[in-house]
C-alpha cells in the first residue's frame, strides 16, 4: 500500500508537470471526473453435496458439502471505453474487461487507473484477487512518428489467488507509430518486476538419488507423528495431536499432500521479494467501425538482468535468459444484420507460470 501511494503521488507530480508545460493547471478533482467507484456483492451455488461411504467400522455414510461461492468486490476505475464496448447500467466486477490489460489507452496526456480488490470463495477454496493499476500515455508538441515525447509509463499490481500468481510491475516505454498501417504503435523500454523468488523450490532438499521425495521424514520434521496400532498397523497425527490417517494409503493420498503445500507455502513466505530487470518491447492495435472491430496487443520480454548474488533469481534457477510474454485480443464482425462472431481474451506466462481467460462465439439476430 506503501508503495501504490508513492506511485499516484508520482504519478500526479508527472501530469503537473506535463499541464504546466501547456501553461495550465491541474485540479485534483480532474484525476477523477469520469471515474467509477463501484461494490458489488455476488454469490451462487457451488459444487453438489457427495456422499461418501466406508467399510473400516462397518457401512458409515457421509456427506461432503461445499459451500456456496460468493464474492465481494470494491472497485474505483477511470478507464476511457473502447468503441466496442457497451456502456453498463452498473458495474458488479462479474464483467470480462479484457481490454484493461491493453498496453495503451483511448486517452493522451490523461491518468487512467484501475483499483481492484476481490475476496472470494470458489468450489470451497478462498482467494483475494487484486488488479491495481497507473497509466499515463503521452504524445505532446511532436508531429513525428518517433519523438521522445512519445512515451508510455504504467505502474501495476496483479494479484491472482486461483492463478497463484502475484507480482508488482512498473513499465517506462517509447512509443513508435506506424507510417505505414494506421492505428498501429510499436514500444519499447525497460520493465521492472517484483514478485515472489518463483525460481526457488523448497522440496528440492528433499529430494532422494533416485527422484522420490522422504515426504515422511519432512512431515516428522514439520510436528507430524506415527504411532503403531500393535497390529501391524499405523496411525498418524497432526502436530496438534489429531488423528489424521489410520492406514498408509490414506497417509500418502490424503495428508501428505497437504503437508506439502504447507510446508512450500511457509518457505516462500520466509524469503524477500525478488526484484527482476527486463528489456520489453511490444506492440497495440486498434481499429473499430460499427460493424467489424480489431483490438490486439502483445509484450515481450526477452532480456534479463542478472542479479549474481540473489541464489534464488529465477535467472539462476532456470540457467540463463529466459521468455515473459503476454497479449490480447478483441475481435468481433457483424457480416450482416444477423449473423455475427466475436473473440476476445488474454494469455500471459511470467517466470514460467500461465494464465489466461478467453470468450469466442457467435449471434444471430432474429428481427
Amino acid at each position: 500500500m506503501k508503495k501504490i501511494i508513492v506511485i499516484i503521488f508520482a504519478i500526479i507530480s508527472l501530469q503537473v508537470s506535463a499541464q504546466e508545460h501547456t501553461g495550465s493547471q491541474i485540479k485534483i478533482k480532474d484525476l477523477f471526473k469520469f471515474g467509477t467507484v463501484y461494490g458489488a456483492v455476488n454469490g451462487g451455488t457451488s459444487l453438489s453435496d457427495e456422499d461418501q461411504f466406508s467399510v473400516t467400522n462397518g457401512l458409515q455414510t457421509s456427506i461432503v458439502e461445499t459451500p456456496y461461492d460468493y464474492s465481494v468486490l470494491f472497485g474505483v476505475r477511470k478507464i476511457k471505453r473502447f468503441g466496442y464496448e457497451s456502456k453498463e447500467s452498473f458495474k458488479n466486477g462479474t464483467e470480462n474487461s479484457y481490454s484493461d490489460a491493453a498496453t495503451i489507452g483511448q486517452w493522451n496526456n490523461k491518468i487512467e487507473f484501475l483499483f481492484q480488490g476481490e475476496y472470494k470463495r470458489q468450489q470451497g477454496e478462498t482467494y483475494l484477487d487484486q488488479h491495481h493499476f497507473i497509466r499515463y500515455v503521452g504524445s505532446d508538441g511532436c508531429g513525428e512518428n518517433f519523438c521522445w515525447k512519445h512515451y508510455l509509463v504504467k505502474i501495476e499490481y496483479l494479484e491472482d489467488g486461483f492463478a497463484d500468481i502475484r507480482y508488482f510491475e512498473a513499465s517506462e516505454r517509447l512509443t513508435y507509430r506506424s507510417p505505414k498501417v494506421e492505428n498501429l504503435t510499436f514500444n519499447i523500454g525497460a520493465a521492472q518486476r517484483l514478485a515472489e523468488p518463483y525460481g526457488y523450490d523448497p522440496l528440492e532438499e528433499w529430494l532422494l538419488s533416485n527422484g522420490n521425495l522422504h515426504y515422511t521424514q519432512l512431515a516428522i520434521q514439520e510436528g507430524y507423528t506415527v504411532q503403531f496400532d500393535g497390529q501391524g498397523g499405523e496411525i498418524y497425527y497432526d502436530p496438534s495431536g489429531n488423528e489424521v490417517a489410520n492406514s498408509t494409503e490414506v497417509w500418502e493420498a490424503v495428508t501428505i499432500p497437504k503437508v506439502l503445500s504447507d510446508y512450500t507455502n511457509k518457505k516462500r513466505s520466509q524469503l524477500e521479494n525478488t526484484l527482476q530487470h527486463s528489456w520489453v518491447v511490444g506492440f497495440d492495435y486498434y481499429k473499430y467501425t460499427k460493424t467489424s472491430w480489431l483490438h490486439t496487443w502483445g509484450n515481450l520480454m526477452p532480456l534479463h538482468y542478472s542479479d549474481g548474488n540473489n541464489e534464488f533469481s529465477y535467472y539462476n534457477y532456470n540457467g540463463g535468459q529466459w521468455l515473459d510474454y503476454s497479449a490480447g485480443i478483441v475481435f468481433g464482425h457483424w457480416f450482416n444484420k444477423n449473423l455475427g462472431v466475436f473473440i476476445e481474451g488474454t494469455y500471459n506466462k511470467y517466470w514460467n507460470r500461465e494464465w489466461h481467460g478467453f470468450s469466442a462465439g457467435l449471434n444471430y439476430r432474429v428481427f
